[in-house]
């Protein structure tokens, strides 16, 4: 069965994780979904990543991160760009996006899969994947 979209599935089994109070959870792995938990994982939203090769495509899976009330350190997170609304920011955008929202921006641009502070760093814009907080 194809995955229309598999960054939202990815999102939605690390919310649904959270909320269940999961120790880990499973992803099928792929580039993009290799690059946003890397990323996850570089500002200490996720605890640990480990992937587990299997017949297909291999498997990721992430360990969630909480705190010491058994509170999860992910708050939130949602989809920006959808397969039916894309939405990209400029490079002034994102650099805006830096003073002017909560939490981390996931960007996807010409120079590869980074956070809104990145982008504006290198003054580059593309397609804001996820939002974080």
């Amino acid at each position: 069965m194809s995955m229309t979209d598999p960054v939202a599935d990815l999102l939605t089994r690390i919310r649904n994780g959270c909320k269940a109070e999961k120790n880990a959870i499973d992803v099928p792995a792929s580039n993009i979904k290799r690059e946003i938990v890397r990323i996850l994982l570089e500002n200490k939203y996720l605890r640990d990543v480990v992937e587990l090769p299997d017949n297909k495509q291999g498997i990721l899976r992430i360990y969630l991160r909480y705190s010491r009330g058994d509170e999860p350190v992910l708050k939130g997170i949602t989809r920006v760009s959808k397969p039916g609304l894309r939405r990209y920011f400029s490079s002034e955008d994102v650099r805006l996006s830096v003073h002017n929202s909560r939490g981390m921006l996931v960007v996807s641009t010409s120079q590869g899969i980074m956070t809104n502070f990145d982008a504006a760093k290198r003054g580059v814009g593309g397609e804001a994947l996820l939002r974080c907080w």
